[in-house]
Order: structure tokens, then sequence, then C-alpha cells
């Protein structure tokens, strides 16, 4: 038997086959996965960047009221959301007294914060599933091909190499495949995760930062109304 790809597929027993189909369906899952977070997270990035550089003056300013008829466009990204939650809130509690006003939209910005995180970690777990049981998978192959070994060596009595090769080459075919497959899963799963990392930090920060200039409005807006 020659040991190239197409010779060692026609000596595969059905076990391994199916093995080797499996690992390869999960290798197009991740890669799927791979191009679609990427997809999502650049658009759902420029997005966010549009709306804080067409937003960020009218926040700054304390211009909330005109923040909120402001029509940014159809998606303004994690960003755009998250602050257009703390944005109707803050309309909503304008009449409250500060503390509530405040506590309202802390809350609401709070939410759509946690929704926008797992909005941007959706599909990361099958990654991670894809990463962590694919060299197992390749294992059960592995382990499947030496017990194909040892019972052509059992029919042939003999222990040549030749007589338990088809066996041997099995496992380690299943082995590599495993490792195909794992190695790049958790390259992309970790890359991904910390994209999702960065922009929670982003997210945090947007807010604390619309949380400031809200107290400072509120303070203006209670303060004219005591005059």
């Amino acid at each position: 038997m020659q040991f190239t790809l197409t010779d060692l597929w026609g000596h595969m027993g059905l076990f391994a086959r199916l093995i080797v189909i499996v690992m390869a369906m999960m290798s197009v899952l991740s890669l799927v996965i791979l191009a679609e977070r990427v997809l999502v997270f650049r658009t759902s990035r420029r997005h966010s960047r549009k709306y804080a550089a067409e937003m960020g003056t009218l926040l700054a300013s304390g211009d909330f009221e005109a923040a909120v008829q402001t029509q940014p466009g159809a998606d303004v990204g994690y960003l755009g959301r998250t602050i257009r939650a703390g944005l109707t809130a803050y309309n909503i509690s304008a009449s409250d007294s500060r503390e509530e006003a405040m506590e309202s939209v802390a809350r609401s910005l709070e939410r759509q914060a946690q929704r926008e995180v797992q909005s941007l970690k959706r599909g990361l777990g099958l990654l991670a599933t894809v990463a962590s049981t694919s060299p197992f998978v390749g294992l059960l192959g592995t382990t499947m091909g030496i017990v194909t070994a040892f019972q052509e060596m059992g029919l042939a009595g003999a222990g040549g190499i030749g007589t338990i090769s088809t066996g041997i080459s099995e496992a380690l075919v299943t082995t590599a495949f495993g490792l195909l497959v794992a190695i790049p899963a958790v390259m992309a799963y970790n890359s991904l995760q910390g994209w999702v990392d960065a922009r929670a930090v982003d997210i945090s920060e947007a807010s604390n930062e619309f949380l400031d200039a809200a107290a400072r409005a509120l303070k203006r807006a209670r303060a004219a109304a005591a005059r």
C-alpha cells in the first residue's frame, strides 16, 4: 500500500471513514462560523464608529433631546444600540428625581450592554465545542485503528509491519485530522473571544461616559427648573 491520501482512504475501514467525514464537517462548520463572525464584527464596528462620530458632539454638549430625535441610520452597531437604550431611558425618566432617572438609565445601559455582548458571542460556543472535541474524535479513530491492526495481526498469525500497516495508517490519519481541525479552531476561538472582550470594554466605557453626560444634563435641567 502506498501512503497517499487516496490510497489511505481506499484502505480505510467504514468506521475510520466516518470519523474523517465527521471531522471534515466540523472543520467546515468552524470555518463558516469564523467567516460569519468576522463579517459581523467588522460591520458592527464600522457602524459603531460612525454612530459615535455623529452623536459624540451632541451627547458631550448634553443636548439629549436632539440626540433622541436624530435618525443616524438603520444599523448603529453595538455602541449605537447601547447608547440609544440609554437615551430612551433618559427621555422616559426625565420627569423623575435625579437619582431615579440615573438609576433607570444605568439599568437600561447595563441590560443592553449584556445583550450586545451575548449577540457578539453568538456561535463562539459551537466553535469552542469543535476545538475541544475534535482531538477526542480523532483519538477515537486512533483507538479503532489500533484495534484493527491487532485484528489483522490475529487473522494473519504474524506480527510483521506489513500485516498491521492498514490499521496503523488509519490510526495516524485520524489523529492527524483531529489535530488539523482542532488547532485552527482553537486559534479562531481565542482570536474572536479576544475581540469580543475588547468590544465589551468599549461598551462599558461608552456607557460610563454616557452616564456622566446624563448626570451633567440632569443637573443643568434641575438647576434651570429651580430658577
